[in-house]
C-alpha cells in the first residue's frame, strides 16, 4: 500500500503539468465482442450520475473480459448490490480502470479471492491487494461478465478514473471507439418562469411547448411569449448505432441572441458532487411521472461543477417589447447533434393562472436543523438536508406518519424515530420499520432498536410505519431433489425467499464444514460450486440455515451423492 502511494505521488506532476489529452493509444477495449452500449458515461440515474459505461454483451453471461492495459489489481470487491464482482487496475500512466457486474473472475483472481471468502467464511468481501500482488498484462484474461449486484440484465459496467483524484472520465475519450452517427433526439421542451413576477404564455407554471423540424434538419420551437426571468428545460436521450436503448446525452448548450447562458457536458465530474443530480432534474417532475426533465439553468443548492460556462445562472432575463431567439443543442461525444431554436417575444400580460403556495403549518429553511413530532413519531432533518426551503407536508396515523411526498430531493439521510413501548419485548423482535409504496406494500429500512424506541434513517420522503414479520425465510431445493446422485453436475442449488422484511443473513455447512454458497438475490438462489473440491464422502449432508432481518429463521437440511 504504501508503495503505491509513493507511485501515485511520483505520477503527480505528470498528471496535472504534462498530460494535455486523455492517452489513444495506451489502451484496447475490454471485450473483443463489438462494443454497443447500453448506457452512457454521465447518464442521469436515480440520485446519480452513471459513472461508466454499460457494454452490451450480446443478452449472455460469459463473455471474456481483458485487462485494457499493463497494471496491477488494486481492489476486488462481491457485493449483493453496487456492482457485484468488480475489479480495479491500476496502470502505470495514472488511470485505473474499473470492471463490474462479473460473473466470475479468471482463475488465478478466482483463487485468491475463494481463499479470502473461505478464511472469512463470507460471500461478501472487499481486499486491496498489495501493488505488484496481482498483476496483468495487456490484454489478459481478468473476467467474465455477468449480471451480479445491482445489474439489470447482463452486460459489462466499465470505468477509467484518475488514480490519483478517483474521478471518473468518460471511458470514450480513451479511443474506445463505438460506431455512432445517430443524432441525439429531443422529446420535450418546457419553458420555466423562475420569479414572482415571471410569467410563460400567460401562465405561472412551467409550459411545454411544441416544436417542428425544419428543412435544414434543425427543430423551431412555437412563439413564446414571456416577461422577466426564464429557464428552459427537455427531456432527451442520445442512440448509438445497432442499439435502441434511450441513452444519456454527451453535452447541453444553451444561448440567447448569441450569447451564452449555460454549457456544460459529462466529460468528467467526482463522485463526491454526484447526488446533485437532483438540482439539475425538475424533481417535482420526476417524482410525479418518473421522468426526468434537464434543466439548462442552475437551482438553489446546484453546486455541481459540470459546467463549461455559465451566465447569469442560465436564467434569462425577458424584458417587455423585446424579441429574443434561443438556441439549444444537445450533442453526443461523436458530434452528432440535434438544435431547437425558440423565439420568444417580451410581454407583460396579467397571468391567468394566481399565484399558488402549497402553504402548509410546517416551513422547512434548508439551512438549519428542523425537529417534528408526529405522536408515534418524531422526524429529524439535519442542516443541509434539503437544497431550498419549502413547506413541509406533514400527517400522523394511529401507527404511520406521511413525510411530505417524494417530489422533494433530500441531500442528507434525515432520522425517524418510532416509539414502539406500547409493545411486549417478543413483539418488538419482529417489528421494523417500513416505508410504503403507492400500494402501500411495505419495504425494509435499517431499523435500530433500544429499549422501545426504534430509529431508521433514508433520503426519501414518503409514507412510514412499524411493520411486523412473523413468517420465516423459506428454503427449497432448486436443481437436485433429496439423495439424487449428483456425479455430473458443476454446482448445486437452493431457493431461498422471505415475504417480508428480507433475507439477512445465511450460512451453509457440508458434511459439517462451511462451504461458499454465492447468493443471486434478484433470483432469491444459492449457488454452490463443485470445483471448491471439498466433498470427502459419497453422501453428503447440506445443512442450510437463513435469517431475515427481525431474526426469523429457518434451518433446511438434504443430502446427495457424489464421488
Amino acid at each position: 500500500m504504501t508503495k503505491y502511494l509513493c507511485y501515485c505521488l511520483f505520477l503527480l506532476p505528470t498528471l496535472f503539468f504534462g498530460q494535455e489529452k486523455y492517452p489513444q493509444e495506451a489502451f484496447r477495449p475490454p471485450m473483443d465482442i463489438p462494443i454497443i452500449l447500453a448506457g452512457t458515461f454521465g447518464e442521469l440515474r436515480s440520485n446519480h450520475f452513471h459513472s461508466g459505461i454499460d457494454i452490451k454483451t450480446q443478452q449472455r453471461e460469459g463473455v471474456p473480459i481483458y485487462g485494457i492495459g499493463e497494471g496491477t489489481i488494486t481492489r476486488i470487491k462481491v457485493s449483493l448490490w453496487g456492482y457485484g464482482k468488480v475489479l480495479y487496475i491500476a496502470h502505470p500512466n495514472g488511470y485505473t480502470s474499473v470492471y463490474g457486474h462479473l460473473q466470475k473472475f479468471s482463475p488465478k483472481i478466482e483463487e485468491y479471492i475463494k481463499e479470502i471468502q473461505y478464511s472469512k467464511k463470507s460471500y461478501e468481501v472487499e481486499v486491496f491487494p498489495d501493488y505488484g500482488e496481482l498483476k496483468i498484462e495487456k490484454g489478459e484474461l481478468i473476467a467474465y461478465s455477468g449480471n451480479t449486484g445491482g445489474s439489470a440484465g447482463p452486460h459489462l459496467h466499465f470505468e477509467i478514473r484518475s488514480s490519483i483524484s478517483e474521478k471518473p472520465t468518460n471511458p470514450l475519450l480513451y479511443n474506445i471507439n463505438v460506431a455512432d452517427a445517430t443524432n441525439p433526439t429531443l422529446e420535450s421542451l418546457f419553458v420555466y418562469p423562475l420569479s414572482e413576477d415571471s410569467q410563460v404564455n400567460n401562465s405561472i407554471e412551467k409550459v411545454q411547448v411544441n416544436f417542428t423540424k425544419q428543412n435544414d434538419g434543425t427543430f423551431l420551437a412555437e412563439k413564446v411569449n414571456a416577461y422577466g426571468k426564464i429557464g428552459i428545460g427537455f427531456i432527451g436521450f442520445d442512440r448509438q448505432d445497432m442499439a435502441a436503448n434511450k441513452n444519456g446525452v454527451y453535452s447541453v448548450s444553451l444561448s440567447a441572441n448569441g450569447r451564452t447562458y449555460s454549457s456544460y457536458d459529462f466529460e468528467s465530474f467526482s463522485f463526491g458532487e454526484t447526488r446533485y443530480i437532483n438540482t439539475l432534474i425538475d424533481y417535482d417532475y420526476f417524482g410525479r411521472y418518473n421522468k426526468r426533465i434537464q434543466k439548462c439553468f442552475k437551482s438553489p443548492g446546484n453546486y455541481l461543477n459540470i459546467y463549461n460556462e455559465i451566465y447569469n445562472n442560465g436564467i434569462i432575463e425577458i424584458s417587455d417589447g423585446l424579441s429574443y431567439n434561443l438556441d439549444l443543442i444537445i450533442e453526443d461525444l461523436a458530434g452528432n447533434k440535434v438544435q431547437v431554436r425558440i423565439p420568444v417575444e417580451g410581454k407583460n400580460d396579467t397571468p391567468k393562472d394566481a399565484i399558488k403556495h402549497a402553504i402548509t403549518p410546517n416551513f422547512v429553511i434548508a439551512k438549519k436543523p428542523n425537529n417534528y413530532d408526529l405522536g408515534v413519531a418524531k422526524v429529524y432533518f439535519p442542516e443541509n438536508t434539503f437544497y431550498e426551503d419549502f413547506y413541509i407536508d406533514l400527517a400522523k396515523g394511529k401507527d404511520t406518519v406521511t413525510i411530505h411526498t417524494n417530489t422533494v430531493p433530500a441531500h442528507r439521510n434525515f432520522t425517524i424515530t418510532f416509539d414502539a413501548s406500547k409493545y411486549s419485548a417478543e413483539e418488538q423482535k419482529q417489528l421494523f420499520i417500513a416505508r410504503l409504496d403507492r400500494n402501500l406494500k411495505p419495504s425494509y429500512l435499517n431499523t435500530y432498536k433500544r429499549g422501545g424506541t426504534f430509529t431508521a434513517r433514508t433520503r426519501d420522503l414518503g409514507t412510514y410505519t412499524l411493520a411486523k414479520d412473523t413468517i420465516a425465510p423459506k428454503i427449497r431445493n432448486k436443481n437436485f431433489k433429496e439423495k439424487q446422485w449428483l456425479n455430473n453436475y458443476r454446482y448445486l442449488s437452493v431457493h431461498i425467499s422471505d415475504d417480508l422484511s428480507g433475507i439477512d443473513t445465511y450460512t451453509a455447512t457440508l458434511n459439517g464444514e462451511w462451504v461458499l454458497m454465492e447468493y443471486e438475490p434478484k433470483r432469491n438462489t444459492l449457488t454452490y460450486n463443485f470445483d471448491d473440491k471439498i466433498l470427502d464422502k459419497k453422501q453428503c449432508v447440506l445443512k442450510l440455515t437463513v435469517t431475515d432481518n427481525v431474526g426469523n429463521t429457518s434451518t433446511m437440511t438434504t443430502s446427495f451423492f457424489r464421488k
